[in-house]
């Protein structure tokens, strides 16, 4: 790659001498500033000629007193912000998403910051519709800096907000000692929700500046981002405040006050409950004090937070009958009372869970042929099993993310519904990765594909392809997402027709380019799907109960008991999370770790 990139600046040089033309400059960067509540903030150029703005905060940081509290909202109109030289980002692990190495914490509770990317020309037209964009990374990790809409700005004239918000035990945390000794009183526990929704108020406040429409805001997000979708839907405190929703590979589970406290493990199936965090930080739960836990480092929250469990399972949105009503997510998404009744798209993608399958060491074997100082050989163990598993498990992610709400919101009188299922595989394989094989449609593929910028880095050289095909799909998904966003119907390039999602008859748009792009009614129920895991010969009798496990526990509002009387009990003598842990120790002794990291 660096001797192509190498060749092509000669070219280039030579080609301009040669024709005795010289380089034009690149084009000034704006000069104008912006007063906002927060500070006056100024432009950059953009690719496409889109204008953007980073590092805008917009409520005082959440520290000290305000750790575990609502967002104050920030007035310093004539403070002079700059755009900070590291990316900005809340208290979390290293991942492939906050980038740093293995152990560290990254980030500052100073981090409720937002970038805006708006098109070229917007003083000078009418209002922009705008698109506040939730990140990914199961309300552990993941920030603003990672995503770039320049373009999807530019060529959809739209208006994007990406916001940071608190994540981990500083986003979603419950305890006696922070408001009352009840636990079971309405009181304050989803803190990254509250951080979505100052950020909500302070686009109301401000977008008009930066040419968007204020009373025309879509919020969109991916995987937590779309779980945050549906959370802003249901909450009381969001009304009015948008007027389209787009949830990407969202979900609906919440726990109670009580689960998420779980105090002496009362609820085992639940994970880091606050009772075992602050134990693990020292305190005696009966007589820790607010002002002892704020006082605690990040680094040392964190630590406590995350040793508890080695799954690291995204925090749950908790009911505390003020941010979330104490019914749940999923009652509330039913509940007229709650409704919004704005436009909602929901979907999936077709291989959601082979992201994390297809580098599991108990489905794909790794080779070295030639020698270790190339890239490893990945293949597929069992391609049955492989395909079998990522089939059943991302068809029953799109019943917890799609199907289950969309009832649920059509009791509640939301009628402009609309699904999809991203599908588009054509990544370019080689001689080491089969990647289309392999992680086909992805879990947050498609995210790429509407900003119309590759992701991933080097591998983003594989995943997305500079192909016809891909051009092609970036086109469908930025129409359809800028359709949706300005008049709530989403639209494809060719014209065709969209239908509104009816859970008597449901059916979705397969996203996809040439003759796979289409309406598909293929949407076995849970039954369905259990039935087929039930008479499959591409899994033993251990696989099966583990794959019934995940299907009714894992996406969305977990039956424990579905799983324990499934088949007349065929799987209730089998303990599916002990199973689990038992495999996961079992390939950590033998390779390190259960997944391949390179």
């Amino acid at each position: 790659m660096r001797k192509l990139f190498v060749y092509q600046i000669v070219i280039l040089t030579l080609g301009a001498a040669i024709l005795g033309c010289t380089v034009p400059d690149p084009d000034p960067a704006p000069d104008y500033l912006i007063v906002t509540t927060s500070g006056v903030v100024s432009p950059e150029l953009g690719p496409e000629g889109s204008i953007v703005f980073k590092d805008i905060p917009f409520a005082e940081p959440p520290a000290g007193a305000g750790r575990w509290a609502a967002p104050a909202p920030l007035t310093s109109p004539e403070r002079v912000l700059a755009t900070r030289s590291d990316p900005v980002m809340c208290p979390q692990p290293q991942s492939m998403a906050s980038g740093g190495a293995e152990g560290d914490y990254l980030g500052s509770e100073d981090c409720l910051y937002l970038d805006i990317y708006t098109p070229p020309g917007t003083a000078d037209s009418a209002p922009a519709p705008v698109m506040l964009w939730i990140h990914g990374g199961s309300n552990l990790t993941g920030h603003k800096g990672t995503y770039d809409f320049s373009r999807f700005a530019a060529r959809q004239q739209v208006v994007v907000v990406v916001i940071n918000y608190r994540l981990g035990p500083l986003g979603w945390f419950v305890h006696p000692s922070l408001n009352g000794r009840d636990v079971t009183a309405p009181t304050l526990a989803n803190f990254g929700t509250l951080d979505m929704v100052e950020a909500l108020h302070w686009t109301q406040r401000n977008i008009a500046q930066f040419g968007g429409d204020p009373d025309n805001v879509t919020i969109f997000g991916e995987s937590a981002g779309g779980r945050n979708v549906f959370s802003l839907l249901a909450s009381p405190l969001t009304e009015g405040l948008f007027h389209r929703a787009i949830a990407q590979s969202g979900h609906v589970r919440s726990l109670t006050l009580a689960e998420a406290h779980n105090k002496g493990r009362q609820f085992p199936m639940v994970d880091r409950g606050s009772w075992e965090v602050v134990q693990a930080l020292g305190f005696d739960d009966e007589n820790a004090d607010a002002d002892g836990l704020r006082a605690v480092s990040t680094a040392d929250l964190l630590a406590a937070y995350f040793d508890l469990d080695e799954d690291h399972i995204q925090p749950a949105v908790i009911s505390d009958g003020v941010v979330i009503p104490e019914g749940g997510l999923l009652e509330a998404l039913a509940d007229p009372r709650y409704a919004k009744n704005v436009p909602v798209m929901s979907g999936t993608t077709r291989d959601e869970v082979t992201l994390w399958l297809g580098l599991s060491r108990y489905f794909v074997d790794v080779s070295y042929p030639l020698s270790r100082a190339l890239p490893a050989k990945i293949r597929i163990k069992d391609p049955d099993l492989y395909h079998f598993w990522v089939d059943m498990r991302s068809r029953g992610w799109k019943l917890g993310a799609v199907d289950i709400p969309f009832a649920a919101m059509q009791r509640a009188g939301y009628t402009d519904l609309y699904s999809y299922r991203y599908d588009w595989d054509e990544q370019a394989d080689n001689y080491f990765v089969p990647f289309s094989e392999i992680l086909g449609a992805a879990h947050a593929s498609e995210i790429a594909f509407i900003m119309g910028a590759p992701m991933y880095g080097v591998i983003g050289d594989f995943m997305y392809p500079d192909t016809d095909s891909a051009r092609e799909m970036t086109e469908v998904m930025m129409t359809a997402w800028g359709a949706f966003a300005r008049d709530g119907s989403p639209r494809l390039p060719d014209g065709m027709a969209w239908p509104r999602y009816d859970s008597d008859a449901p059916s979705f748009m397969r996203l996809d380019v040439g003759d796979q792009l289409g309406i598909s009614k293929n949407v076995p129920s849970r039954d369905e799907l259990l039935y087929r895991v039930a008479v499959s010969q591409a899994v033993s009798e251990l696989e099966r109960c583990l794959l019934v496990w995940e299907l009714v526990t894992a996406v969305g509002v977990p039956n424990y008991e579905s799983y324990r009387l499934w088949q007349d009990g065929r799987c209730a003598t089998v303990d599916a999370p002990g199973e689990k842990r038992r495999i996961r120790q079992a390939l950590e002794a033998e390779y390190g770790s259960v997944y391949f990291s390179g």
